[in-house]
């Protein structure tokens, strides 16, 4: 089960590919400075999830004007996830939950997509500068997307 807006989010520390190498990508980073939007999902290069985060990467202007840094996860490699970003224009920063760690640490855990393995399901989270979780989604299927609507609410009250 997803954590809960009023719940303490936890911090975490995952590696993320860019053009000068592996960086780390950490929600503590963010605070005291920053709103996080952090958005679960289940695989690189599938339909669902390319649609979700090629719309955000256009619509990333909005979560800046509500003070608000996008981190997308999944329990891709950050390799992979360097070249489906680049493939189809991401821009988001992704972050590689490799281990599930995060994935577990969200209540988040996926069993089974597809009969290939376990991911993490499709979920977002609005952590507040104080890391405080303020809205919690996780969609019913991996074929639902999060209601961005609701997120940007969220983001607007903590301005």
């Amino acid at each position: 089960m997803a954590l809960t807006v009023g719940s303490k989010a936890p911090d975490f520390t995952l590696k993320s590919k860019n053009a000068d190498g592996l960086v780390d990508v950490s929600l503590a980073s963010n605070l005291g400075k920053k709103n996080t939007v952090i958005l679960f999902f289940p695989l690189a290069f599938t339909g669902v999830c390319t649609a979700e985060l090629c719309d955000v990467s256009q619509g990333l202007q909005a979560f800046s004007d509500l003070n608000a840094t996008v981190i997308g996860i999944s329990v891709d490699s950050p390799f992979a996830q360097e070249a489906w970003a680049k493939k189809e224009n991401i821009t988001i920063t992704l972050a590689s939950d490799l281990n599930k760690e995060v994935t577990h640490e969200y209540g988040v855990l996926f069993k089974g997509i597809a009969g290939i393995g376990d991911s993490s399901a499709r979920a977002a989270f609005v952590v507040d500068q104080s890391g405080v979780i303020q809205y919690s989604e996780q969609t019913p299927t991996p074929k639902d997307l999060p209601n961005f609507d609701a997120i940007k609410a969220a983001l607007a009250k903590l301005n």
